[in-house]
């Protein structure tokens, strides 16, 4: 089968949509299909190393849900878009977040093909569906398909848009994270290492994290603190490390998915305390893969991967008191963490990219017997 798999955002700033969508194209081209990912990019197409990469739009960064959504707002797009998909003729486009603008609004308006659409966020309120869902309805019906990455996503875009929603989780590359990783050498010292993995924005939780290291590190010298991401922290993060004087923290910022891994192995505990927003909670698979204890907040989201007393610890969000109380469960106990990794990598397990992207394929197929079946009884009509 020949796909499109369209992302709304910049290819080469990391994020879970965008890495969501790379690991399906791989996983599709290992089963035999041909996969085509289109998105706007920061990056020249020859920066990545998939080869039907298709490069529409410069992104410009929009302030968006305590976030910054990096897109393409340039109607000049709609010849490029227009001529692809003619010469193309792709069996089915699969847009992600297709209603958010622009690029995935002009792929609806040329296609001809199958169009399957997933919604991966989740907000707890939202400012822009509520005063846009009459107009975003015109793209929503060009749909034939609709996927949900977590019962959060799914009960989120039913506010708004009436439609028979599949289920179908996100995935985690087994190999990549799992595996003869090695750690990194230079921080497999006796330290305990704990570990953040998010963009520096508000809503991932830093400073949180950051107050509750505080409370700890007094107590214990011997643990670090590894901060992988891209972006600066806020001024409420520089405002606690200032005051506490907090030693063994290190900034890393963007990584790349080979170092992401190694990092992952190279921590003894890893800690999202993120504050809402999280449809589902990517980081979480990740560690968990890597055989990783987790201390996470309790997001609705977050608890579709992982259980509390099972594969981590999970505490209120904006909690430091709480978080530090956790991490100090999970310092002074080893023999709970190994536990706890270990259930953690068999539950990652049941994400791998593998069984995922057969059952999105399987969605394709359906959908499409769907719309022939349709047509034919429009035409018998």
């Amino acid at each position: 089968m020949k796909v499109a798999l369209v992302s709304p955002y910049d290819f080469a700033y990391p994020g879970g949509v965008t890495a969501h969508i790379d690991q399906l194209a791989q996983q599709f081209d290992r089963q035999g299909h041909e996969a085509w990912v289109i998105a706007p990019s920061s990056k020249p197409s020859n920066t990545f190393e998939f080869d039907r990469f298709v490069r529409l739009g410069v992104p410009v960064p929009i302030p968006a849900g305590g976030s910054v959504a990096r897109l393409s707002l340039s109607p000049w797009l709609l010849k490029s878009v227009r001529s692809l998909l003619e010469r193309e003729q792709f069996d089915v486009i699969h847009l992600h977040e297709p209603l958010t603008p622009l690029l995935p609004w002009m792929v609806l308006h040329c296609s001809k093909s199958v169009n399957i659409g997933t919604f991966h966020a989740y907000h707890e309120r939202s400012k822009f569906y509520p005063l846009a869902s009459k107009p975003l309805r015109h793209w929503f019906n060009r749909l034939h398909g609709h996927i949900a990455v977590s019962p959060m996503a799914k009960g989120f875009i039913e506010k708004h848009f009436d439609g028979d929603f599949q289920l179908i989780p996100n995935g985690i590359n087994l190999e990549g994270f799992g595996g003869d990783v090695e750690p990194i050498a230079k921080y497999k010292d006796g330290k305990i290492n704990i570990l953040f993995v998010g963009r520096m924005e508000k809503r991932k939780g830093l400073k949180y994290l950051l107050m509750a290291y505080s409370r700890l590190k007094w107590q214990f010298p011997n643990i670090r603190l590894l901060v992988v991401g891209p972006g600066t922290p806020d001024k409420d993060s520089y405002r606690v490390l200032g005051e506490h004087n907090l030693q063994d923290v290190e900034f890393l910022g963007s990584v790349s998915q080979v170092d992401l891994a190694r990092y992952y192995r190279t921590a003894d505990i890893f800690c999202s305390p993120a504050t809402g927003k999280e449809s589902f909670g990517i980081v979480l698979l990740e560690a968990m893969a890597s055989g990783t204890p987790i201390v996470a907040s309790n997001l609705d989201g977050y608890a579709t991967v992982m259980e509390d007393g099972m594969h981590g610890l999970m505490v209120p969000p904006k909690d430091d008191q709480a978080l530090a109380a956790a991490l100090r469960y999970m310092i002074q106990d080893p023999k709970m963490r190994s536990a706890m990794g270990a259930f953690g990598e068999r539950r990652a397990y049941e994400f791998r990219w593998e069984h995922v992207a057969t059952q999105v394929m399987e969605y394709y197929e359906t959908v499409q017997r769907q719309v022939v079946d349709s047509a034919l009884a429009s035409s018998a009509a």
